[in-house]
């Protein structure tokens, strides 16, 4: 089983983090068994966030009686230091534990400091001094804010969007990291569903030593998936590195990561989905894009006000709304 240590945190766990945001789509009892199932097959690290609504509340029913053998990490996006100690306060009541591990600021679009006048730093602080968290993390999707998170010294770990489609800042990112002794946890190591090959996903972030990536989770088939790693993990080879050469090829230019940030839309349109549905389209079987339900929301698109409010919460500057309107061109060219 391969592991790896998050900088000088201490903690080293199974390369296979259990990424907990889409068990919040699930019944208690399915997540339930998928939490357990992760466990009793040497998954110890366990991420998720205030925001993912019940998700926490989840891993505290199926995973308390084992507390001391895991590791939880989990989120906080208030940007008020009276939120940031209610949003602690709710998380180790979901979790059913008096600490967390890692208490990561939820993608800020700053990088807290002590003295910035938020007060939330200093809240970080005092938590970790009341022995309620153990390390301070934070979460980006903007590279100047990782960077600068990274550079300050303040942060044990960093989560950052890094898969085999990263570009050549984002390795730079992963190797300053490594420099500094800051712990990397890959989100979207699957790209947010882009990415369909797991191995060539896997072998390509095994490359880089410092880095744990979760998998987002909602199905067993998937866990299975991840799991059969453990023995077996894939390794980098002339056949994969050609694939992943290729899809950096094919996915060249502007493309939506589906990170959500964009969202909620004045004009009630998913642009998480909506502005990559043609590579969804064929990178996965496209029927479940098609059908009735998916027409009525891509539809949606001719509602855009061109408000630019998507523009300016979009953390990699893509022209969202030129980018729906491609996409609800060639989606409606599958429906003919």
């Amino acid at each position: 089983m391969k592991t790896v240590t998050l900088g000088n945190t201490g903690i080293t766990v199974n390369r296979n983090g259990f990424g907990a945001l889409p068990i919040q789509r699930i019944s208690v009892e399915e997540a339930g068994k998928l939490l357990r199932k992760a466990y009793d097959n040497g998954i110890r690290f366990f991420d998720t966030a205030r925001a993912y609504s019940d998700s926490e509340y989840k891993i505290g029913q199926a995973l308390s009686d084992v507390r001391d053998d895991i590791i939880i990490a989990t989120k906080t996006a208030s940007t008020t230091v009276e939120g940031f100690w209610k949003d602690l306060e709710t998380s180790l009541s979901m979790l059913k534990t008096d600490h967390v591990d890692i208490y990561q600021f939820h993608t800020p679009s700053f990088c807290p400091k002590p003295g910035d006048g938020t007060g939330l730093y200093e809240a970080m602080l005092e938590a970790k001094a009341q022995g309620k968290i153990r390390h301070i993390g934070i979460t980006n999707h903007r590279l100047h804010v990782a960077r600068e998170a990274v550079e300050s010294g303040l942060y044990e770990t960093l989560q950052f969007p890094f898969c085999y489609l990263a570009s050549e800042k984002d390795i730079e990112l992963v190797n300053l990291c490594k420099e500094k002794n800051v712990g990397f946890i890959c989100m979207k190591a699957l790209s947010g569903g882009l990415i369909t090959r797991s191995d060539a996903a896997y072998a390509y972030l095994a490359q880089y030593e410092n880095t744990l990536p979760i998998w987002g989770v909602q199905r067993e088939k998937e866990l299975d998936e991840f799991l059969s790693y453990n023995d077996n993990p894939p390794v980098m080879t002339d056949e994969l590195a050609a694939f992943i050469e290729k899809e950096h090829e094919s996915l060249a230019g502007d493309f939506c990561r589906g990170c959500g940030y964009c969202m909620p839309c004045p004009a009630g349109i998913e642009i998480n989905q909506c502005a990559r549905m043609s590579l969804m389209l064929r990178r996965a079987p496209s029927a479940a894009w098609l059908t009735p339900e998916w027409q009525a929301k891509m539809e949606l698109i001719e509602n855009c006000k061109h408000c630019g409010q998507c523009v300016k919460k979009c953390p990699y500057t893509l022209n969202t709304p030129e980018l729906l309107r491609k996409n609800l061109e060639d989606y409606r060219t599958f429906l003919k």
